[in-house]
């Protein structure tokens, strides 16, 4: 997949992605990366593979850091922020993409913990180091996005609704993101080929990404989705805050 941002386009940008060590989060650090920006890679406990991407984008002239943090616990999230304030000084791009849900023996609030309180604990704690003109990004899925008019699979729906209901609470803060001059956006998008979810949910139900993918033409692979994410991060807001990727028919708007 080539990178759609243009090399230098985020020259001085600093960027953070949660859950940025592996899948989406991984190649959409790459893009920003590629482009000229500083970027975090956050990870909750899989240091060697984040620090590999580290070396990987050294290589081509990156700077990065690397940041373990529980983004449950609040006290881990407020370190991880410390660190970059005394690093950079502040944020101009914060991408939500941490999320989860479907682990086993994470407790049975895990998916609310995570998709819910944890992105409003991420962003509160951001919003001191970013700037005015910068922009949060929170992804999602088709799923979740639709989730109180299109019904989902069962093994997906707990994930769905705590995602939904994080989305929800992160929308109640864009009049307040608006006063700082920050720009929200959600980029939803449909089950991605390659991802954690995916295998799981083919595990757990066989044959649904076959069956997804036959109904939606085609879905997007990792790389591709996270182009999306990185563009979501530097095009024009839509008006309704929701950029929606690939085909949305089988779903109902509210």
């Amino acid at each position: 997949m080539t990178n759609p941002l243009a090399p230098g386009s985020l020259a001085g940008k600093r960027v953070l992605v949660t859950g940025s060590s592996r899948g989406i989060g991984a190649d959409t650090v790459g893009y920003f990366a590629e482009a000229g920006a500083k970027v975090v890679i956050n990870y909750r406990n899989k240091a060697a593979r984040a620090e590999k991407l580290q070396a990987q984008l050294a290589e081509k002239g990156a700077e990065s850091l690397v940041i373990a943090a529980d983004l449950t616990d609040p006290a881990s999230v407020a370190a991880m922020f410390a660190q970059v304030k005394d690093a950079w000084g502040g944020l101009d791009i914060l991408v939500l993409n941490a999320s989860g849900g479907m682990e086993a023996g994470m407790g049975e609030d895990y998916a609310l913990r995570l998709n819910r309180d944890a992105q409003v604990s991420v962003l509160e704690t951001a919003l001191p180091l970013l700037a005015q003109g910068g922009r949060v990004v929170f992804v999602t899925s088709h799923q979740a996005h639709f989730i109180r008019t299109t019904p989902t699979m069962p093994e997906y729906t707990p994930v769905a609704e705590s995602k939904r209901a994080g989305e929800d609470a992160l929308r109640e803060r864009i009049p307040e993101l608006d006063a700082r001059g920050i720009d929200f956006v959600v980029v939803s998008g449909d089950m991605i080929e390659g991802t954690i979810t995916a295998t799981l949910l083919n595990r757990l139900n066989p044959g649904a990404i076959d069956e997804r993918r036959k109904s939606a033409g085609k879905l997007y692979n990792v790389s591709e989705f996270a182009a999306e994410v990185a563009l979501a991060a530097v095009e024009p807001v839509p008006a309704d805050h929701t950029r929606l990727v690939g085909d949305t028919s089988d779903f109902v708007e509210e």
